[in-house]
């Protein structure tokens, strides 16, 4: 095979997605079988995987004249040719690469890595780009030639469907940012805060006074994200955007998430609503942390508990019955295998063992409606009104009125609750302080958005779940995870069960001093178990 040939090869050639053809659906019309002609006449179709003769030929002709920059050839060895062509076509003009030189490595069955070195240039400024990607060779339904199965991975392994790669001028300025001690912010340093930073860098970046550079850049078509930078030409001047982030919880966080895929973790400051750490180690790279919609579990039983304190159904040494099972409108709730019935539970014995019958138990008592829940969780914790502002995208929680079983369902963190560690981070906040201060992770000052406001909490009532929260941590299910941990501490666990799923959600939120955190694992299993862990770090690095 040549090399250092020049070629039209990696990005734009995601600039059109046709029709919603999907890439890898191959074979669904001779067209999609490649263009480079079909099995000669008298000749018969092949079947079954392609041999490691096929896969070498195949790649070399597909790696040939992708090298050339002759697209149309290249597309021909694909099994979406249509597609192939337009987007290897477009990625000359839009995103500027050259010299394109790549060198396949072993194949694996019908798998083939390989690595791209080329050159990108934009208006006299030039810089080398390199990196690995893969490609698979399929059987063509309809002609049995050997194709490589199209997908934007096999130009770059950060592309997904209808993404391009685009280098010019950037829309928006680079930004620096900082933390609340001066500590600059990278992706490089804290990676879960990639897309962060990008978000925060298209919010801001001309506000926070810098200049734009030339840069190849991943376009998102689908969400319509911000641009994911890969290659920077020219660097243009960064604009200094101050967060509230604190990097040595920051860091902490990073490394607790570490312990469990799918999960995330938000660290705030009871005391002033600044978000000190955002993290999440999630396959599909989706901030969960602050945007996750998903059932906390008992975690919720901070909010249920205010409600029976704040309507006066019970107090935190007041009656809270905790038997093996309870029925609501014909659903019948049980508890975790192992826990022991207490008739004579007191609110406070019941949060701390996370009973949930004796919550269910309480929650046809008066004054309490379908919507006493809603009203608790919007008035006093500033949940579920669609007004959070934190500086980046946010879900604000949902706890909607809700009559038959969901009624009680949603008392324990099921039904139709819906949270994220943001949320149930703040709620902590709220408990342990009696105020409500919205979490942000930008100076509201900044760019003068309003941040929500809700009334918060009585602070007899406060005082009570704080104490709750303390036993819980010392005596009750947090007390393994917070295990080690001095100063004033608290938490609540929670398994939130997902239909589908034969494990639940891990959850866990607790407070130290001016510290508070909430995580979540899905599929973690008890809050104990793996969320606790990665709070426990957390405030563990914010003491």
């Amino acid at each position: 095979m040549g090399r250092g040939v020049k070629a039209a090869v990696i990005g734009g050639v995601f600039a059109v997605m046709v029709g919603g053809a999907g890439y890898g659906a191959y074979n669904i019309v001779s067209a999609l079988d490649g263009g480079g002609g079909s099995e000669s006449a008298g000749t018969a179709k092949k079947s079954g995987p392609p041999g490691e003769d096929e896969v070498g030929e195949t790649t070399e002709k597909f790696f040939t004249a992708w090298e050339k920059g002759d697209a149309a050839t290249a597309a021909s060895y694909t099994n979406n040719a249509s597609v192939a062509g337009t987007l290897l076509t477009a990625y000359g003009e839009a995103a500027h690469i050259t010299d394109v030189d790549i060198t396949p490595g072993r194949a694996t069955g019908t798998s083939v890595p390989f690595t791209v070195k080329a050159k990108v240039s934009y208006e006299g400024a030039s810089k080398p780009l390199t990196y690995k990607s893969e490609l698979t060779v399929v059987r063509g339904e309809t002609t049995g030639r050997a194709l490589v199965d199209w997908r934007p991975s096999v130009v770059h392994p950060d592309l997904e469907d209808s993404d391009t790669l685009v280098t010019e001028e950037s829309a928006t300025p680079q930004i620096q940012a900082v933390g609340r001690d001066g500590t600059v912010l990278t992706k490089e340093k804290y990676p879960s805060l990639g897309p962060v930073l990008a978000t925060l860098r298209e919010k801001y970046g001309d506000q926070a006074g810098g200049t734009p550079g030339v840069e190849l850049v991943i376009r998102h078509g689908n969400d319509g994200g911000p641009d994911t930078p890969l290659l920077t030409l020219t660097q243009g001047e960064p604009g200094k955007l101050e967060t509230t982030l604190s990097a040595s919880v920051q860091a902490a966080a990073e490394k607790a998430v570490k312990r469990y895929g799918e999960s995330s973790v938000v660290a705030v400051e009871p005391s002033t609503g600044e978000v000190l750490a955002v993290a999440n180690n999630r396959a599909d790279g989706f901030n969960a942390a602050f945007q996750g919609r998903v059932a906390p579990g008992s975690t919720m039983k901070i909010i249920t508990a205010a409600m029976l304190i704040d309507n006066g159904v019970t107090s935190m040494n007041g009656p809270a019955p905790c038997p093996n099972t309870a029925t609501w409108q014909s659903q019948t709730f049980k508890n975790l295998t192992g826990m022991e019935p207490d008739e004579g539970a007191t609110l406070a014995n019941t949060f701390l063992r996370s009973c949930n019958t004796g919550f269910i138990k309480l929650i046809d008592e008066e004054p309490l409606t379908d919507s006493s829940l809603t009203t608790e969780a919007e008035e006093r914790f500033g949940l579920g009104r669609d007004d959070w502002q934190t500086g980046i995208v946010s879900f604000d929680g949902s706890v909607p009125a809700s009559g038959g079983p969901d009624r009680a369902a949603n008392a324990i963190g099921q039904g139709q609750v819906q949270m994220n560690p943001l949320n149930m981070a703040s709620v902590t906040a709220t408990a342990i302080t009696g105020e409500f201060r919205q979490p942000y992770l930008v100076s509201p000052d900044l760019d003068g958005r309003q941040l929500a406001t809700a009334k918060g909490l009585p602070q007899s009532t406060a005082a009570q779940l704080k104490q709750m929260m303390r036993l819980t941590a010392t005596q009750g299910t947090g007390a393994a995870a917070m295990s080690g941990l001095g100063g004033d501490i608290g938490a609540k666990t929670g398994s939130a069960e997902v239909d589908g799923n034969a494990t639940s959600d891990s959850w866990f939120t607790g407070f130290r001093g001016d510290v508070a955190a909430a995580a979540m694992v899905q599929q973690g299993g008890h809050g104990g178990d793996a969320a606790g862990p990665i709070v426990a770090d957390v405030l563990r690095a914010g003491g």
